[in-house]
């Protein structure tokens, strides 16, 4: 197997699909839009769709399958999301149960996949600007905490935002931001600079989900809207059954970062 790296998109979809390759995403497919993932029975979606729309900022909705169908022709032409995803979380009654690498056992007639935008997208506007961000440059995963901002509920779904941590020098937090705001279709810009207490985070180096952050003298945390958002409001909304990637595993799409990106 090649270095993931110098993969692209389709060919990395196939070796997830293999079990050839499997683990983290952020810092493949460069140029390419990564996306979260949520799939749910049918009767649901259409209150989780309203979700989204409620709370665009954490989950940006930028496809959504038909009903009981595998395959996201709007991402790319061979995206299967039963298989193409390094790794899935499965939730029963709004608990995990288990992590795996293939949900083709599980998948159901029933079931409606949702992809939402991802920041790993505006990673790569960021790093053209020679601000690359340190688990980028550590080969880790973007670290994630349960904040205390409220998400607007819709149906059974409701709860607390997730975010994730980038940290810059405080010269930098300005130019960092206006980069970051050109893609409100993958979270946009911060939501939160500075004190990770105001925002409900007791430990910033105990991350509920990714990596431990290494942060720099100096240096001040960022903060934007997360993706993994979703698994929390599953936890409150308890569907009998529900799949999504394991945070920081992304589906890999054929669509161009630059076509995300708004002036």
């Amino acid at each position: 197997m090649n270095n993931l790296s110098d993969l692209n998109p389709s060919q990395l979809r196939q070796a997830f699909r293999n079990q050839t390759a499997g683990g983290q995403t952020s810092g493949l497919a460069y140029g390419y839009v990564q996306a979260n993932l949520t799939i749910l029975p049918a009767h649901m979606a259409e209150d989780f769709r309203k979700f989204c729309e409620l709370n665009p900022r954490p989950c940006p909705i930028i496809g959504v399958s038909a009903v009981g169908d595998g395959v996201m022709r709007e991402l790319g032409d061979d995206i299967d999301v039963r298989t193409d995803v390094s790794a899935y979380r499965v939730f029963k009654d709004g608990k995990f149960s288990e992590e795996v690498s293939d949900i083709s056992a599980l998948w159901r007639d029933d079931f409606v996949a949702f992809a939402l935008g991802c920041s790993f997208s505006f990673e790569e506007a960021l790093m053209n600007e020679g601000f690359t961000p340190r688990h980028i440059e550590l080969g880790r995963n973007v670290p994630m905490y349960r904040s205390s901002i409220d998400l607007l509920p819709a149906g059974p779904f409701a709860g607390k935002m997730v975010v994730s941590m980038r940290p810059f020098l405080p010269e930098q937090a300005k130019r960092v931001a206006e980069i970051t705001a050109m893609f409100p279709r993958v979270h946009g810009g911060p939501i939160h600079i500075g004190n990770p207490e105001e925002i409900g985070i007791k430990n910033i180096l105990k991350p509920d989900f990714g990596d431990e952050p290494q942060i720099k003298d100096g240096e001040i945390p960022i903060f934007w809207a997360c993706g993994v958002t979703p698994q929390v409001a599953i936890e409150n909304a308890r569907p009998e059954i529900c799949i999504t990637h394991k945070p920081g595993h992304m589906l890999i799409s054929d669509l161009l970062n630059s076509d995300f990106v708004e002036k």
